[in-house]
């Protein structure tokens, strides 16, 4: 049987969630490592939310996490190329949370939403033939550079082993031209 929380202990709680907020917020503006805290905190809770959305039976929460991760995706992108100089401004992982925070939301217009609907998919609507073709490209180079690498080294393990053969043919012979004596 649960037991029941006290309207002061429900306050005692509230306080407490808040306080947590307060120095996790301070820790992202002044702290060691924020850069680590802020990444950490945009991926723990969305990956474990996308874990049980895998697991369950709806689709609308498969959509919404994979959603998130195609936006995550593109602002980690953006974030590698900026984040030289993004990372100077004082509020920049307090405000990076917020952003991650924003996009994680619970609720039908979050973030993820908003820039996947608004942005990326009308960019994606609109390039896909040539990102496909792209695609296609790179997997056709990458296929035949592999087969190539491949062949070159079936051909170098070929002579490396008709190499050692050689080598072993002629010890041997040395070595019984020498007990002849």
């Amino acid at each position: 049987m649960a037991r029941q929380i006290s309207p002061e202990q429900q306050e005692m709680v509230k306080y407490a969630g808040m306080a947590l907020l307060v120095v996790v917020a301070l820790w992202l503006v002044v702290g060691y490592a924020a850069a680590f805290i802020s990444s950490f905190l945009g991926f723990l809770y969305p990956a474990y939310a996308s874990v049980k959305a895998i697991e369950s039976d709806r689709k609308d929460d498969d959509t919404q996490w994979l959603t998130y991760w195609v936006v995550y995706s593109a602002f980690s992108l953006f974030e590698f190329f900026t984040d030289l100089f993004l990372s100077w401004f004082p509020f920049y992982y307090l405000a990076k949370m917020l952003f991650l925070g924003w996009c994680m939301a619970p609720i039908a217009s979050n973030g993820s939403s908003f820039l996947y609907s608004r942005f990326i998919r009308p960019f994606v609507l609109k390039h896909q033939k040539k990102i496909d073709e792209s695609l296609d490209q790179v997997g056709g180079i990458a296929a035949s550079t592999l087969n190539e690498a491949k062949d070159l080294a079936e051909q170098q393990a070929s002579e490396f082993a008709a190499e050692q053969v050689k080598k072993s043919m002629q010890s041997s012979s040395a070595d019984s031209s020498s007990h002849v004596d």
